[in-house]
């Protein structure tokens, strides 16, 4: 099936863009999963942090912006057409990226996602003039979105690993 549209979304009249930028929820294969999913909500209802939603399109999306995932799995042993795997929910393939509109980077002291970021992935090196550069090693982050949700200034993004961790800004 084309990985721009699902025969599904075709149907219902909504032709599905390849949106790498959508973070779908845990244990996703993003071609498989928009082939799979029926869009019936039981991975939304399922999550604990309640931090999946629907887009425009009606598709399940991770917004880690209004919490952090902790990777529990519920929403993929819930689903009942396999569009979200169990097996691939530690795979997840989402890391953490800092914008220069980060509060520190300004000159503005604050360190808060380093300080909610469990896997100390997320460390400040001073700067001259008084200000910190947070420093992100990607190997510990695990993309669990608690340093977004955390940010006030809204500086943390998320982008997808590429096989052999090859990063890919998106």
């Amino acid at each position: 099936m084309n990985k721009l549209a699902s025969r599904r979304a075709f149907l219902k009249g909504k032709v599905l863009r390849n949106d790498r930028t959508a973070i779908r929820p845990p244990g996703a294969d993003e071609a498989a999963f928009l082939d799979l999913c029926t869009q019936c909500d039981e991975c939304r209802e399922a999550c604990p942090e309640d931090i999946i939603k629907f887009d425009a399109q009606g598709w399940p999306v991770v917004k880690l912006d209004e919490g952090p995932c902790t990777f529990c799995g519920d929403c993929a042993r819930v689903c009942p057409t396999g569009a979200l795997d169990p097996e691939q929910v530690e795979d997840w393939p989402w890391r953490a990226t800092i914008a220069t509109s980060c509060l520190s980077m300004n000159g503005i002291s604050c360190r808060v996602c380093q300080d909610v970021c469990d896997h100390s992935a997320i460390r400040f090196r001073l700067q001259p003039g008084g200000r910190a550069e947070p420093s992100l090693d990607a190997d510990s982050c695990t993309g669990c979105g608690a340093c977004a949700n955390a940010c006030p200034a809204g500086s943390v993004s998320f982008e997808r690993r590429a096989p052999h961790n090859q990063e890919v800004a998106l």
